[in-house]
Order: C-alpha cells, then structure tokens, then sequence
C-alpha cells in the first residue's frame, strides 16, 4: 500500500488489527507496519513467531527483510525499550528531559511539564513531584 496516500496509515492498521486479531498482547504488539513478536521463553517466542508469519503468509503479506530484526532481547519501540526486564524509557528521552533548559516563561514550563508527563510511569509520585510547577501554569 503506497504510504503517501493521506488514508494509508490509518487503513493499513485496521487491516494489521484484522490479519492478527485473537493473537494477544502476549504474542505480539503491532503499530502500522512494525510488529514486535515476544514469548517468555524461546520456545514461546519461536511459537508466537510461528503465528504471527502464519498469519501474515494467510494475508499475502510480504516483509521487507532489511527492515527485519530477529531473536532481539531488547528493542527500541515508540520511544521505549522493551525487554525481558519489562519496560523503560529511552536514555535519549531521560537526557531531553536532563538538558531541558530552565523554563522562562508559562508556556516554557507548560511545555516542559507536557515532555515529563508523558514519561510519568516510569517516575515514582511523578503527581506530587510535578504539583509545584502545575501550580505556577495557573491563571492568577
């Protein structure tokens, strides 16, 4: 499907939903066109590998095998990293928030606190820490 199309994306998704609908999330996670296959052990993952191509054969899907990463124990997905340890944030995106510089202004800080919010589950009372500088975006 030509991914210039303005409708592509969001139509190549339903399709991927469809081809691999009834797989959980314990098989394999799918945004657009990557899809991530994990198992617990090897022999899960080559079994959930199994399905999946299965699956995508059935559909007259193709890979493109430069694209391809296989057997990873750790990825790199939608900003995070997934392994068997569970999942964390990019050590890029912890420096981004490191090296923001000090907000002068209301919209600074606004846009400060949006960068942090969206890493708040990997930070402990991320709620309480940031209340502070919630309070200085409000109206007077």
């Amino acid at each position: 499907m030509p991914f210039g199309l303005c409708n592509a994306p969001p139509t190549f998704e339903r399709l991927m939903e469809t081809v691999l609908r009834g797989l959980s999330s314990e098989a394999c996670l799918v945004y657009l066109d990557d899809i991530i296959i994990v198992g617990r052990t090897f022999e899960e993952h080559l079994n959930n590998f199994r399905k999946v191509f299965q699956r995508l054969q059935k559909a007259n899907l193709k890979l493109s095998p430069k694209k391809c990463r296989f057997f990873q124990k750790e990825v790199t997905y939608l900003r995070h990293v997934i392994s068997a340890e569970g999942v964390k944030t990019d050590a890029g995106k912890i420096k981004a928030v490191v090296d923001w510089p000090r907000p002068e202004t209301v919209h600074d800080l606004q846009s400060f606190l949006g960068l942090c919010t969206y890493y708040r589950r990997f930070v402990k009372n991320f709620s309480t820490i940031a209340r502070p500088l919630h309070k200085l975006t409000e109206a007077k």
